[in-house]
């Protein structure tokens, strides 16, 4: 019996050139990485030259566009996919939550001991609005009294945000519960004794020791999770700051809103004579090529260059395009684009355009925004999320800060304007912006 098969067979496979995976890794290559990515080429390999960029022609620009300002912004300056409306910056953040606490202690007016005592509780807070139990246990050891201590701790955790100075998430919960009107005893008892079992959603035998329904368990369960159990989150720092340099420009030029790449920090990369002439009159085959070699490493390396500017301009001119009236001051929304659409309006594989845009980042006049930030899916309403972003930010720095609005009266406010937006979604979006609850923006 032969052991030997002979088999037909069609078979799709994608292999990908050394050419391919450098123009690929080229294209989604941030500006930083390509500036290091090219000194790195230039060591290795002889036959690239590099000079200065062009400076003239960047001073050119700046006296056309006197809002460019070197191509340097920080990370609150251009996180307008958080939602900032103006120059694309964010608001400051928030005032700590020890300083929150501390200005709503001095508004009780209370005797001295009990005010320095619950200041001093209130700087042992930690960002999520805990207090450590032995931090409470350290009390004891300072000699002070525990109904001192008891009564600073109530004080504290009377005051806003609500679960502030729970020593358990249990606690927490429980605190924000006790707040509210009509507080469902099924709700604090789950909260107070099967988080864990809820956790697991283990309900029947939640409900048979609590005698009690499957049914009225998950009713006690979305009430628990309309809870905050991180009371402190909307007080935490903001996140350091990164120092980005925008790849692409969009500006007014001779009366028209124009495209720039930002090359100008880019050496000029060609490729060096000497070695050229040096390959077309050497007799050595071992230097033939070797030269031979690095000429096409070369060549590869301007191609995908060429090929990455290329790419990233076609998507900037599409996003400006798309976004005229925005970049032309007439608004500040934009109109809904999505990165598949645009790859189909282009000719592109979704892939591509999704590496050409990762990392990059545009600058105008109205300030420095990650590319992303144009490619927006719709929502309820027809407008873009970054648009329904904006809408809730505007309510917000309206509203009566002594009266704040709650999730849903922004979601109900909202739809007034023609943007349908559940509760949960605006509190989504809300935690997005970084803005507090209705009770810690009130004052």
């Amino acid at each position: 019996m032969s052991l030997v098969q002979l088999k037909t067979e069609l078979r799709q496979e994608l292999k990908l050139t050394p050419q391919l995976m450098q123009s690929m890794e080229v294209l989604q290559m941030t500006s930083q990485e390509l500036l290091e990515y090219l000194s790195r080429q230039a060591e290795e390999n002889p036959l690239l030259d590099q000079s200065d960029p062009p400076e003239r022609a960047y001073e050119e620009l700046r006296r056309q566009a006197g809002w460019i300002d070197g191509g340097v912004r920080d990370r609150a300056t251009f996180t307008h996919e958080e939602g900032a409306p103006e120059a694309g910056a964010m608001d400051s953040a928030l005032e700590s939550l020890a300083a929150f606490l501390r200005d709503q202690i001095h508004r009780l007016r209370l005797p001295k001991p009990l005010s320095a005592l619950c200041e001093y509780l209130a700087e042992l807070v930690d960002g999520d609005g805990y207090l450590a139990q032995e931090d409470l246990d350290g009390l004891a050891a300072m000699k002070i009294p525990q109904a001192l201590t008891d009564q600073a701790l109530d004080t504290l955790q009377s005051l806003d945000p609500p679960g502030v100075g729970a020593r358990s998430l249990s606690e927490c919960l429980l605190l924000q519960l006790s707040r509210r009107d009509g507080a469902d005893p099924v709700a604090m008892d789950v909260a107070a004794r099967f988080l864990p079992e809820l956790g697991r959603k283990h309900y029947a035998a939640i409900a048979q020791k609590l005698g009690i329904t499957v049914e009225a368990v998950r009713r006690a369960e979305a009430v628990v999770a309309s809870l905050e159990p991180h009371p402190g989150r909307a007080f935490q720092p903001a996140e350091p700051t990164v120092y980005v340099r925008p790849d692409v420009f969009v500006a007014e030029l001779d009366g028209e809103l124009k495209v720039v790449l930002n090359e100008y920090y880019l050496p000029r990369v060609s490729v060096n004579d000497y070695y050229l002439r040096l390959l077309k009159s050497s007799d050595e085959k071992e230097t033939k090529d070797y030269l031979r070699q690095k000429l096409r490493q070369a060549k590869w390396l301007l191609d995908s260059l060429d090929r990455r500017g290329s790419t990233l301009r076609r998507c900037a001119e599409a996003a400006l395009e798309a976004q005229r009236p925005f970049f032309s001051g007439q608004t500040g929304d934009l109109a809904p684009m999505t990165l598949s659409s645009l790859a189909e309006g282009l000719a592109l594989h979704p892939s591509t355009v999704s590496r050409a845009v990762r990392g990059k980042y545009l600058q105008c006049r109205q300030g420095t925004y990650p590319l992303r930030y144009f490619f927006s899916l719709p929502v309820s309403g027809g407008v873009s999320r970054q648009a329904a972003k904006q809408a809730l930010l505007s309510l917000v720095r309206e509203e009566d800060r002594k009266r704040p609005y709650s999730d849903q009266d922004l979601s109900r406010l909202l739809a007034d304007r023609g943007i349908l937006l559940a509760r949960r979604t605006v509190t989504k979006y809300r935690l997005e912006l970084g803005l507090g609850s209705s009770a810690a923006r009130k004052k």
